[in-house]
């Protein structure tokens, strides 16, 4: 048996999903003609609080598409110094959106008021235009961190007090609003646009949505149409991302519980070091520096059991729970992180 820990991108559609897709009605969606798609989009841009939605091919996608449609080349972007818009997606901010990004270092993935405002460049025939700023929630490499209505609304509040409008990469924004207890649009309400997986803990094969005013969004259309992102007949993709609204964000509590289980089996293994307490969705961070190994080394060595895994540096590995992986084997997991902890003190 694998045990896939690697990320909540790898899950498999559901039956429900695979129905859906078999019976999806389709259009051209370029023309605009796709119903399926564009139930997607309604539904999506009413769950996050906004007039509209785009259906993009991925977060990165949606991420950079609201920067297109934002930000003109040569002006800045203020991002958190780990952000995934920053970190994960291949300099696009430069290649694609010819922006410059600000980063600046945040508190598990929230940035205080100050810092945005000392990162804010001003009038100057020497500076690039600050543009944008752009939040992340939850914050993936923060290990699922979330940021809270009421600092969302601090950090918003600095740039918009500036003329600089806020973009939300909500790529797990439900996994944030399960874990708070508040609707994901409360989350979002701050921000001028906002992007959501549907791919990750929802379960969906394919995509995301960008969200906001209606004037936003028609702006956005050309950029994703510039980045080849018109997919035509893709009402066969929104069906799934519709059931993923309707029936998958609920269930995320399940991913979290499941999170904190292995998080504290995994405390209990001399050799690893990690604070349950900061595991607050379905993210999962440890070090294993106490064993003097590296996070490859020791995933190898766990891949070797059919537990997967992902570095997320020198020693640290980072494990997701999902929709696919359940509480068996969870434990079953915890047990060849167990072995490979005794197989390495036998060799020191």
């Amino acid at each position: 048996m694998r045990i896939d820990l690697r990320s909540d991108t790898v899950t498999q559609p559901t039956p429900a999903m695979r129905t859906a897709m078999a019976r999806a009605r389709v259009g051209d969606d370029v023309f605009g003609e796709d119903p399926t798609v564009r139930e997607l989009e309604e539904l999506g841009a009413a769950m996050i609080g906004k007039e509209a939605a785009l259906f993009v091919a991925s977060g990165t996608m949606g991420n950079q598409v609201a920067v297109m449609t934002h930000a003109s080349r040569g002006d800045e972007v203020i991002v958190e110094a780990e952000a995934h818009i920053y970190y994960y997606e291949v300099g696009a901010l430069a290649v694609l959106a010819g922006v410059q990004a600000r980063p600046v270092v945040g508190e598990r993935g929230y940035i205080p008021p100050e810092r945005i405002s000392a990162a804010i460049r001003p009038e100057s025939i020497n500076f690039p235009r600050t543009a944008l700023l752009c939040l992340e929630n939850t914050h993936n490499r923060a290990g699922g961190a979330v940021i809270t209505p009421r600092q969302m609304r601090a950090m918003a509040e600095v740039a918009h007090a500036r003329g600089i409008p806020v973009h939300l990469d909500g790529a797990r924004i439900f996994n944030a609003a399960v874990a708070l207890g508040v609707t994901a649009a409360e989350l979002a309400a701050p921000a001028d646009s906002v992007m959501f997986c549907l791919s990750k803990g929802l379960c969906a094969p394919v995509g995301s949505l960008l969200a906001g005013s209606r004037e936003f969004i028609a702006r956005a259309r050309k950029c994703r149409k510039m980045l080849g992102g018109g997919m035509r007949q893709a009402g066969i993709l929104a069906a799934a991302g519709i059931v993923a609204l309707r029936e998958m964000v609920e269930r995320l509590a399940e991913d979290h519980a499941k999170a904190r289980r292995l998080a504290e089996g995994l405390a209990a293994i001399r050799g690893i070091a990690i604070d349950p307490a900061g595991v607050e969705t379905n993210i999962v961070l440890f070090s294993v520096a106490p064993l003097g190994v590296g996070s490859e080394d020791f995933l190898a060595r766990l891949a070797a059991r059919g537990v997967l895994g992902t570095s997320f540096g020198e020693d640290t590995v980072r494990f997701v729970t999902h929709h696919d992986v359940d509480a068996s084997q969870i434990d079953l997991a915890l047990r060849a992180v167990a072995e490979v902890v005794r197989e390495l003190g036998k060799k020191r």
